[in-house]
């Protein structure tokens, strides 16, 4: 989807130990150093339909999100010296870019600014410093929204941390600058309705948790060569782009209802160019996965099982025909 600024970095932050003082959801006080800690989930997309295209070269899309429990670990302490620091753990150094590119820091600094329109004019911060740790355990680059989650939970951790002064409608706002599947993120919903650039959003109920395998073949594939892909193949077939439909409020409502509207515009054309995306959906779906598909614009293949043992099934298939993937059980987020 079209994200902004998908590089993440790293840059030692020094630590302090945990008091256990809670301050508010999810917050603790370290010494005399508020800190907030919790988790950044990916996403699959469920549906994603790609619409028109917008002079600025961005895409109107229509998705519907759905969390996992595969996520990263973040914390967020506040910091009497001026500055954003980053610490990141579970990646190779410089597997993820600059730090001053990251999702996160970017997201950080923005709430700065936003939180400095609110205060009184030269009103000094007690702590104007931020220090972030990630834990990585989403791929990066692959579809499932790593960056993104990160970015929407620093925004929403930092507001925490300071009594919610912004609000989630002003967070979404500020997310929307970040990328497109931030303000989903914000949200931290299971689910939920995404329209016009994935900005608008309608959160929707909790679907009953399951199991999910998550396939990741041995190479990225970047959101604009998602696109110019889309693009090229919809113009040699001579298809325009996806137009509006009717959806029923039954349709949102079960995991039947789910598979039978299921669907990616990237599909056709990425697997096209990447055979083994469609070798690793096929195989998904031969062991039962309802929907096995594609999330965002790859390249992670997801499927959603009935059982733990058909998810079992699938992975020990997947390892034996393509054994340089990298395969991730977990399962949905059911709230």
């Amino acid at each position: 989807m079209d994200e902004v600024g998908k590089g993440q970095g790293e840059q030692p932050a020094e630590g302090s130990e945990a008091v256990g003082v809670e301050a508010a959801r999810g917050t603790e006080v370290t010494g005399r150093l508020p800190r907030w800690e919790g988790k950044a989930r990916a996403k699959v997309n469920l549906v994603l339909r790609i619409l028109a295209r917008e002079e600025d070269g961005f895409h109107q899309i229509e998705t519907e999100f759905q969390t996992l429990d595969l996520a990263d670990d973040i914390s967020i302490e506040l910091s009497p010296s001026e500055g954003v620091s980053l610490e990141v753990e579970g990646v190779p150094a410089g597997d993820l870019g600059e730090a001053e590119d990251n999702l996160a820091v970017r997201a950080a600094r923005s709430w700065l600014e936003a939180y400095a329109d609110l205060r009184e004019p030269h009103a000094a911060m007690p702590f104007p410093g931020i220090r972030i740790r990630l834990h990585k355990a989403i791929p990066h680059g692959a579809g499932l929204g790593g960056g993104s989650s990160d970015a929407g939970a620093v925004l929403r951790g930092l507001d925490e941390l300071h009594g919610n002064p912004l609000g989630r409608g002003r967070l979404v706002e500020l997310g929307s600058a970040l990328g497109s599947d931030v303000p989903f993120f914000v949200l931290d919903e299971p689910r939920a309705l995404g329209w016009g650039r994935g900005d608008r959003l309608l959160p929707l109920s909790a679907l009953p948790a399951r199991p999910v395998l998550v396939a990741l073949p041995p190479f990225r594939i970047s959101t604009p060569r998602a696109y110019r892909t889309l693009a090229g193949q919809r113009e040699r077939e001579g298809l325009g782009w996806a137009g509006g439909r009717l959806l029923e409020p039954e349709e949102l409502n079960g995991w039947s209802r789910v598979m039978e509207r299921s669907s990616n515009d990237f599909e056709a054309a990425l697997e096209r160019l990447h055979p083994e995306l469609l070798g690793i959906r096929q195989t998904l779906d031969a062991f039962g996965a309802r929907p096995a598909r594609l999330s965002g614009s790859g390249s992670a293949v997801f499927g959603v099982f009935e059982s733990e043992s058909d998810m079992e099934e699938a992975r020990r298939e997947l390892r034996a025909v393509l054994p340089e993937a990298r395969v991730i059980p977990t399962r949905t987020a059911a709230g």
